[in-house]
């Protein structure tokens, strides 16, 4: 599971200090100008609370998403599966989930002790298509990650991370992903998400 983060909003719908990302995400998402940063512990979260003016802020530095950003833009194909991957450090403690681009329902989620951003990117596209056939969808893939996308063209994790104790789990998925991508075809579009112009996709863990 993720540590433990803190989350200070200086800057939304209701300032203050919030234990978890969906907390905070309530109170910035959609707010024009948002200030917020995560903390690994509640004493660095409550100083800088209280001493804002030299904050480098993650409100301010990427363009955000909201529910209803998403419905107005007309670019992007709403009935779709977005994925992405999260990792603490690279490597590092990394997660990866695919979430429905309209609705904001998350539709899987996959965390492992050791991994990189890369191989969650390409874990995430290959559950991601899994996923849609099993539910015998036909609906387009978005990811914001042209190495994963590389990756999938040639049915191959293209990692140079070490194989042990600490990665075993992750690379007996790895392989998988590979031989699924090898005994199946898929109809769904791959797309690359557009983030200079749409925000982060809506997969994103918010922990940059």
């Amino acid at each position: 599971m993720p540590a433990q983060k803190y989350y200070v909003v200086w800057k939304g719908r209701k300032p203050g200090i919030y234990n978890s990302w969906d907390e905070c995400r309530q109170q910035t998402d959609g707010f024009e100008g948002a200030r917020y940063k995560s903390y690994k512990t509640e004493v660095e979260a409550k100083v800088a609370f209280k001493q804002p003016s030299h904050i480098v802020f993650q409100g301010a530095a990427k363009k955000k998403n909201s529910a209803s950003n998403i419905q107005k833009n007309s670019s992007i194909i709403k009935n779709s599966l977005s994925v992405d991957a999260a990792c603490s450090g690279n490597p590092g403690k990394m997660e990866y989930r695919g979430v429905h681009v309209e609705t904001g329902e998350e539709w899987f989620l996959m965390q492992f002790d050791l991994g990189t951003n890369n191989i969650g990117e390409f874990l995430a596209i290959v559950h991601g298509l899994a996923e849609l056939k099993r539910r015998r969808l036909n609906i387009p893939v978005y990811t914001d990650s042209m190495t994963a996308l590389s990756w999938i063209k040639k049915k191959k994790c293209g990692s140079k991370l070490p194989e042990d104790a600490s990665t075993k789990n992750m690379f007996e998925l790895v392989r998988r992903a590979e031989k699924w991508l090898q005994e199946n075809t898929w109809e769904q579009p791959l797309l690359k998400w557009d983030t200079e112009k749409w925000g982060e996709i809506p997969a994103d863990f918010g922990r940059k």
